[in-house]
């Protein structure tokens, strides 16, 4: 690291507004700031025009004449600026919108030590100290918790500060003190001198000053650390929408619905009857023998894409890619009552999706892709195998079956064979099974090579 890089390293320290360093490249994160930011900003706006509202009224009730109108004309001024630091807003530092929020304190601090132009009522300058107006700044700072960083409501506490320290020592400097007060409220509480300080008009009452802008710095920091320890739970929860995001690659959404919401997201090892569905792309060696491997990939990728979309949307779970083929099961982790007609359904709906995508290839002079579909619905053991990476295995008879049976659609040319344990259930699930069978033809007392008994089959 060069000297001017570590000097800059190290100046940048001091400024209390440099944004926390959060990895943006994350889109999850960077999504769950903007979506933070965007949502308080309109937040605080909302809470600033209504607590705005509400100081005005109250300024009517306390001083019914008319040159309360320079009041709420400040009141105006801070709105329309609460205005304009929504439309800044953004994600990290912005220059635009730090200088907004000074010129938010900025008004508020002279619209409280200025005297009123409209009114001609004649007291000493001390006397603007007098109305307890400092507390209007803790509005300004509550709202800030809504929507800006821990740094920033750090810097606003110090700016106020910084601004009602400033404005008190130059109006002590350069108010003129109207003769023989100070004097008479001595004379008059000789002996009292904390009381006559208290009662003298002229006294600007420094230690009072002090002590505001010290409590409302102590506030400030406070709300500080409150706001750093919700952008970590922030951050969190960007983090677990990242994870729930990756389970919705290998689950449907319901199925990740039912993960997070149990402490053992897959349960103890048991037996459940499931659909299983096995896809594999026919002829795929010859088909990549000669091709650019990036254009074999590319395909592999838009087959895969295509396949699990409809597995997903078929409430199905992604068990395994297989290359060029996948295996996905359905009522894994949880059974439903619709497993085999969902199976069966994504079956076709894989058959209709690739004669769409063949359609598109044609047009393109690309070779067309053809697929192989084997189903079976029957017993596997399922649940977490591994030790310190866990994994959800599905394994069992059921599985090897439906293997083989999408084998068997080379041997006679079928497109999906399924077996008849999974037509029978899908007659048990639903009364509109027959509808999902159309076209399919009955084998009877076929032989599956790798299955010990003949097996009755269902081809399309």
């Amino acid at each position: 690291m060069s000297d001017t890089t570590a000097n800059q390293s190290r100046f940048e320290r001091f400024f209390v507004t440099q944004p926390d360093n959060f990895d943006l490249d994350n889109k999850y994160t960077e999504a769950a700031l903007e979506r933070h930011k965007r949502e308080g900003l309109e937040l605080a706006v909302r809470a600033r025009w209504i607590a705005m509202g509400l100081t005005g009224i109250l300024l009517i009730y306390l001083n019914p004449y008319w040159d309360v109108l320079w009041y709420h004309f400040i009141l105006l001024l801070i709105c329309a600026n609460g205005w304009l630091i929504r439309r800044a807003g953004r994600v990290g530092q912005s220059r635009t919108e730090l200088l907004l929020i000074f010129v938010d304190l900025l008004i508020m601090t002279l619209g409280m030590i200025i005297p009123n132009p409209f009114s001609d009522d004649v007291r000493p300058l001390a006397m603007q100290y007098r109305f307890d107006n400092f507390q209007y700044f803790f509005i300004i700072l509550a709202a800030g918790t809504l929507a800006y960083s821990w740094r920033t409501v750090i810097a606003i506490g110090s700016w106020t500060a910084m601004m009602w320290t400033a404005g008190w020592i130059i109006a002590w400097w350069v108010a003129t003190p109207i003769p023989g007060i100070t004097e008479r409220v001595n004379e008059a509480l000789a002996g009292f001198p904390d009381v006559a300080e208290m009662l003298d008009p002229n006294s600007f009452m420094a230690p009072q000053r002090i002590q505001q802008v010290i409590v409302f710095l102590m506030v400030a920091v406070t709300l500080g650390v409150s706001m750093r320890r919700l952008n970590r739970l922030l951050m969190t929860n960007a983090g677990l929408e990242r994870e729930r995001a990756n389970l919705s690659r290998y689950f449907s959404p319901n199925v990740v619905d039912e993960l997070s919401q149990n402490d053992e997201p897959l349960k103890q090892v048991r037996k459940e009857n499931v659909a299983v569905l096995f896809i594999d792309i026919v002829g795929f060696t010859k088909f990549a023998s000669g091709r650019d491997p990036y254009d074999v990939i590319e395909v592999l990728r838009g087959f895969h894409a295509r396949m699990e979309t409809e597995v997903f949307r078929h409430h199905g779970t992604l068990d395994k890619y297989l290359g060029d083929g996948l295996m996905a099961t359905f009522g894994t982790p949880v059974p439903t009552p619709l497993d085999a007609s969902n199976a069966l359904a994504c079956a076709r709906s894989m058959v209709e999706v690739i004669d769409h995508w063949n359609l598109e290839r044609r047009r393109a002079g690309e070779p067309e892709i053809h697929v192989g579909i084997g189903l079976h619905y029957g017993s596997v053991v399922l649940g977490d195998i591994g030790a310190n990476r866990l994994e959800f295995a599905v394994i069992g008879n059921a599985v090897n079956v439906a293997a083989k049976l999408e084998a068997m659609t080379r041997e006679f040319g079928a497109r999906v064979v399924m077996s008849d344990d999974l037509s029978t259930q899908v007659a048990r699930e639903s009364p509109t099974g027959s509808e999902l069978m159309a076209g399919f033809s009955r084998h009877d007392n076929k032989s599956v090579r790798g299955v010990e008994n003949n097996m009755n089959v269902w081809m399309i």
